[in-house]
C-alpha cells in the first residue's frame, strides 16, 4: 500500500529490525516505547488513519479499475493492494524486512520492477485517454476481480519503500523485545483500514460510474491517472536507495 509520503518522515534508521531478526534497539530519541502488553495507541491509529487517506498509486490503480471494470475490478484491486501491504507487514515483523532492505541487489531490483510496473500502468492509461476508444465499456460491462486483483498486488508488493516505511512506523509503537504477536497486529492495521478506505472508493466510484463512463469524463480520468502513475514512479526513481 503506496503511503503517498516519505518513509523518512519519520526518521528512524533502516537498520532497525523486527524481534526475530535480533536488530540493534531503535535511537533514543524514538525509544520511548509501550510497555510490552499495552493496547495500542491512539497515536499509531492516528498516524495510520493520516497514511491511508493520503492518495497515491493504489488509490489510482483501484479507482481506474472500478471505472473501467465495475465493483468487480475495483474491489479485486483494493484486495490486491491489501494483500501485498499483509505480506510486506509481515515480513517486517519476523525480520526479514529489513534484510531485504539491507541488501542492496534485491532493494534495487524490486524498485526499479515497481517503478517499470507503474511506468506500464502510465502508458496503458495515457494510451487510452489519447485514443478515446470505449465502444467496451458501457455501464454493463464488468472487468475481471482476478485482474483488479493482479493490478493491486503488483503495485504494491513491487514498492520497497513500504519495507523502510513500516520500519520506520513500527519500532516507535511496538517494543523492540515485544513478541512477534504484537509486531504482527500492529503491522496489520495499515493493511486492513487502507483495505477497508479503498472499498469505500469503490463503491463511491461504483455508484455514479454511469456518468465517469461518458467518452470525456473517461479520458479525463485516464489521462489525470497515467500522469499521476506516472509522477509516482519518477519519485521513485528519483528517490535515494
Amino acid at each position: 500500500m503506496d503511503t503517498g509520503a516519505s518513509p523518512d518522515y519519520f526518521q528512524v534508521d533502516k537498520a532497525v529490525r523486527g524481534p526475530a531478526a535480533g536488530g540493534r534497539q531503535p535511537p533514543r530519541r524514538v525509544a520511548e516505547h509501550p510497555p510490552e502488553g499495552e493496547p495500542m495507541s491512539w497515536e499509531f491509529l492516528i498516524v495510520v488513519l493520516a497514511v491511508i487517506v493520503t492518495p497515491g498509486a493504489d488509490f489510482v490503480v483501484t479507482l481506474r479499475s472500478t471505472v473501467a471494470g465495475g465493483r468487480a475490478a475495483g474491489t479485486g484491486s483494493a484486495l490486491g493492494v491489501g494483500t501485498a501491504s499483509m505480506i510486506q507487514g509481515a515480513l517486517v515483523s519476523v525480520g526479514l524486512g529489513s534484510l531485504i532492505v539491507q541488501s542492496q541487489p534485491i532493494f534495487t531490483t524490486l524498485k526499479w520492477l515497481g517503478i517499470l510496473y507503474l511506468a506500464f500502468l502510465a502508458v496503458q492509461s495515457l494510451r487510452s485517454a489519447w485514443r478515446g476508444r470505449y465502444a467496451d465499456l458501457d455501464t454493463g460491462a464488468h472487468g475481471s476481480r482476478g485482474q483488479g486483483f493482479r493490478n493491486g498486488f503488483l503495485c504494491n508488493i513491487t514498492n520497497p519503500k513500504m519495507f523502510v516505511f513500516y520500519l520506520s512506523l513500527l519500532p516507535q509503537f511496538v517494543g523492540v523485545h515485544a513478541p512477534v504477536w504484537s509486531w504482527l497486529v500492529h503491522a496489520s492495521v495499515l493493511p486492513l483500514a487502507g483495505t477497508c478506505w479503498l472499498l469505500g472508493i469503490v463503491v463511491l466510484a461504483g455508484a455514479v460510474r454511469e456518468r465517469l463512463l461518458r467518452p470525456l469524463t473517461r479520458r479525463i480520468i485516464d489521462a489525470a491517472s497515467g500522469i499521476a502513475l506516472l509522477g509516482f514512479s519518477a519519485r521513485l526513481a528519483l528517490q535515494r536507495d
